[in-house]
C-alpha cells in the first residue's frame, strides 16, 4: 500500500489532555523503535537511495533535524506567540546534512539525546500549558501543545513507515 505523502496529511485536533499521558509515552518510544527496527539492516541498504529519495540514514537524520523545531514550536506556544516558527519545507538541512556519512548508532544516539531534551520539557507541562495554542504556518490552524505533539509522533510514524517499506523494498 502507498503512503500519503506528508504534505498532503490533513489533520483535525480533538483530543483533551488526559489523552497526553499515552502521547507522551508514543513519542518517549519513538528512538527505541527505530534502533529496534535498524538492528540488523545492512549498511548498504541504510544509505541506498531509492528513486532520488532519502535513504533510512537520512529518514532517522531527518528525525533528528527536526527535534529542534519542535522544541521551539513548544516554546512559541508557550511564549504566546501567535504563529509557530515555520519550518523549511525543502527539507534542505537534510539533504544538505550528510547523514548517510554518519555511524548509524551516532544518529540513533543523536536522536535518542534530541528527544530526550524534549520529553524533558514535556513532563514538566501543567495541564493549562496543555491547552494553550499557537497558529500552525503551513496548515494555518491553531496548534494546542497536545495538538503540536500528536502532530509530532504522526511525523515520526510517517517517516518509521517510510522506512519500513524501504527495508521491505530491498528484501522482495
Amino acid at each position: 500500500m502507498e503512503q500519503i505523502r506528508w504534505f498532503d496529511r490533513k489533520f483535525e485536533f480533538s483530543g483533551d489532555e488526559s489523552t497526553f499521558p499515552g502521547l507522551l509515552e508514543r513519542l518517549e518510544g519513538t528512538p527505541i523503535r527505530v534502533a529496534n527496527k535498524l538492528r540488523a539492516v545492512s549498511e548498504s541498504l541504510l544509505t541506498s537511495k531509492v528513486n532520488e529519495k532519502w535513504s533510512i540514514k537520512e529518514h532517522v537524520g531527518h528525525l533528528i533535524d527536526l527535534e529542534p523545531l519542535w522544541q521551539g514550536r513548544l516554546d512559541d506556544i508557550l511564549n504566546e506567540e501567535k504563529y509557530l516558527r515555520p519550518t523549511d519545507l525543502e527539507n534542505k538541512a537534510t539533504d544538505l546534512a550528510g547523514h548517510n556519512d554518519f555511524d548509524l548508532q551516532d544518529l540513533l544516539d543523536g536522536f535518542f539525546s534530541s528527544r530526550s531534551k524534549t520529553m524533558n520539557s514535556l513532563r514538566t507541562l501543567s495541564s493549562e500549558d496543555l491547552i494553550r495554542s499557537g497558529l500552525h504556518p503551513r496548515l494555518e490552524t491553531p496548534m494546542r501543545v497536545i495538538d503540536l505533539f500528536l502532530f509530532v509522533a504522526e511525523h515520526d510514524d510517517h517517516h518509521l513507515a517510510s522506512i519500513h517499506t524501504l527495508i521491505n523494498e530491498q528484501n522482495e
